[in-house]
């Protein structure tokens, strides 16, 4: 099948609601992007910010993170996935598991994976951590007053060290 041409219907998608998508995180990460929670398309490809139309691989590409556009609507190729492990780029969510929107998690689970990211962020030690959805970092920290933009992490306890944290809302398109 060629790259894009996959597509599912809602009842397909809705076999992958509460999968889980692999996380994306080698052994040197330095810039770790955190979304949410999957959505049912990029669980059922098992790729981060997979379905089409999502705004996180161009703007990747526009930065210069990827060396060209990213379709991930199929997934992404083992060569994609090694390039942007070995330029020290990982994915991951607040929460695991997939919905079909993020406002279906509860309170409880958002701050479950806070504590599951702070986890991941003391193992990994990357130098940034850029988190995509101010709402769901708000909810998943106890944190009503975060803003966009840059801020000193408190993803780490006392005594471990600090990475900066970015925090921006992920729009989407409808």
């Amino acid at each position: 099948m060629a790259v894009g041409t996959r597509r599912f219907s809602q009842a397909e998608l809705q076999v992958y609601r509460g999968a889980t998508v692999d996380d994306m995180i080698g052994p040197d990460v330095q810039l770790l992007f955190v979304g949410i929670n999957p959505g049912l398309w990029t669980a059922a490809v098992n790729t981060h910010f997979a379905r089409p139309g999502n705004r996180f691989w161009p703007a990747m590409y526009l930065a210069g993170i990827t060396a060209g556009q990213v379709d991930a609507s199929d997934g992404l190729t083992d060569e994609q996935r090694a390039a942007l492990v070995d330029a020290g780029v990982g994915i991951t969510n607040i929460v695991d598991v997939a919905t079909a929107r993020a406002d279906e998690l509860t309170a409880d689970e958002l701050a479950a994976g806070g504590e599951r990211l702070r986890a991941l962020v003391r193992q990994h030690e990357p130098a940034v951590v850029a988190v995509l959805g101010v709402t769901a970092f708000r909810q998943a920290f106890g944190r009503r007053g975060t803003v966009i933009g840059p801020r000193m992490s408190r993803l780490r306890p006392q005594g471990c060290g600090c990475c900066q944290t970015r925090v921006a809302s992920m729009p989407t398109r409808r």
